[in-house]
């Protein structure tokens, strides 16, 4: 059987939407990636893509107020949610963006698996377990990628990604959990193997 892989170097924007009812007919695959409004997420697409701007990356957290798809081959999509925690935004958006959030991952029938981002530094806050317990009440497979890994020295990236292993236990759920550092190229092809995983064809409803 031959192993089941797709060219993320190839990925386009197809379009943007406020809510999910804005977003394209529910078909084909999708994987969604969430995250901290400073996890770095658009960083992570752009590093993953091989792409510097595919998606933008802001000066200020929290700009990225859309859902945003982006198409690796016609059925197969890559979803870029909204930024999630970021102080500056007013309150009345911040609820908007989560219920935007929770509507997409449990009323979504094509999401896939959910990669959830967090800095390394800053691991499991409240918001990333909420998105957890969200995913995996959904029945979603996460993978959690510990983002700016090249920021911390290779025992204590060793010992916060051991920590974070552990921590995720009691959430009972598919979850694996990977150093990423999009500056020295970490975990890239982990990621993209994860995906081709998710994408494969067997998955397909």
């Amino acid at each position: 059987m031959t192993e089941f892989k797709l060219n993320y170097h190839k990925t386009h924007f197809l379009t943007s939407a406020a809510n999910i009812t804005q977003l394209p007919a529910d078909t084909g695959v999708e994987i969604a990636f969430a995250g901290r409004s400073n996890a770095g997420k658009s960083t992570a697409l752009n590093a993953l893509t091989n792409q510097k701007n595919l998606a933008r990356t802001s000066k200020t957290p929290g700009r990225t107020q859309l859902i945003n798809l982006f198409e690796v081959e016609p059925q197969y999509k890559l979803v870029d949610l909204p930024g999630y925690g970021y102080a500056a935004v007013p309150e009345q958006m911040k609820l908007q963006w989560q219920k935007s959030l929770g509507e997409y991952l449990q009323k979504r029938h094509c999401l896939r698996g959910v990669v959830i981002l967090m800095d390394i530094r800053h691991p499991l806050k409240d918001l990333d377990q909420q998105m957890i317990e969200w995913a995996v009440s959904s029945d979603l497979p996460v993978l959690l990628l510990l983002t700016k890994a090249d920021k911390l020295s290779q025992s204590a990236r060793s010992k916060t990604v051991k920590m974070a292993r552990e921590a995720i236990l009691p959430f009972q759920g598919d979850i694996q959990v990977e150093p990423f550092s999009a500056l020295s190229k970490l975990g890239i092809d982990r990621v993209a193997t994860k995906l081709d995983s998710w994408f494969a064809p067997n998955y397909v409803e």
